[in-house]
Parts: structure tokens; C-alpha cells; sequence
């Protein structure tokens, strides 16, 4: 993945909680106006376009709440489909072993997360 824009403020470390809600935020996919978010796993942070593998459908029934109840996989409350938070591989339900979540560059700075636009995925254009 290629880094081609400047970091974007998403949200204050402190409010991605291990295995809890993550944040959302609007993209721009290739000339689409979908969303994506970011979760903390295992102390890391990771972010991915808020669209299932199997259906491109969002994966929270809730905004914001992407993991089981366990907080060990991110599931899509729509069909269950099941992601492994750090990779983004679905490792159960209708796309078992064929694809997954597509990854977004983060980091966590200073207290904040921060999202790396792509070549693909950009920030949503001011209406």
C-alpha cells in the first residue's frame, strides 16, 4: 500500500478500547462515498473499509460495534462473516479462506490515531 496524503486525526487513543467500538470515519473509494473505521487489537490499532468481504454490505449492526462479544474477531452482523482484527482475513462464515477486510494505513501518535489516505481511498470531497 502506498502512502500518498497526509495524516488525518481520527479520534484520541483513549477512546479505541481493546476488543471494543471503534470509530467510523467517510471515505472516498475510488469514486465511492462509503465509510471505514478503526479498532484496537491486542494493544494495536488497525483500520479497514467498513465493507464485508462476502456482500459488500457494512459490517456493524451498531455503529461502531465491530467485534463479537468476546472482542476476539470482527464479525458482519449481516451474514457472519468473521475477520481476524489484525489481519483483516475472514476466517469463518461465507468467505471462509477467500479474502477479507480491506486494510487502511494507521498510526498512533502522541495520543492519537491517525489515518494515511491512499491512492485508492481518499478523504470524502467537502460537499
Amino acid at each position: 500500500m502506498v502512502d500518498s496524503g497526509p495524516l488525518i486525526a481520527l479520534c484520541p487513543s483513549e477512546e479505541l478500547i481493546d476488543g471494543g467500538a471503534g470509530v467510523r470515519f467517510d471515505v472516498d473509494d475510488r469514486g465511492e462515498e462509503t465509510n471505514a473505521f478503526v479498532v484496537r487489537y491486542r494493544g494495536r490499532v488497525f483500520g479497514y473499509l467498513n465493507r464485508c468481504a462476502h456482500v459488500a454490505m457494512e459490517l456493524d449492526w451498531v455503529a461502531g460495534q465491530f467485534f463479537d462479544a468476546d472482542g476476539a474477531t470482527l464479525v458482519c452482523a449481516t451474514h457472519g462473516a468473521v475477520y481476524d482484527p489484525a489481519s483483516g482475513g475472514c476466517v469463518g462464515g461465507p468467505c471462509a479462506g477467500r479474502g477479507g477486510l480491506q486494510a487502511l494505513a494507521v498510526v498512533e501518535r502522541e495520543g492519537f490515531v491517525y489515518w494515511r489516505p491512499g491512492a485508492a481511498v481518499r478523504p470524502r470531497p467537502a460537499d
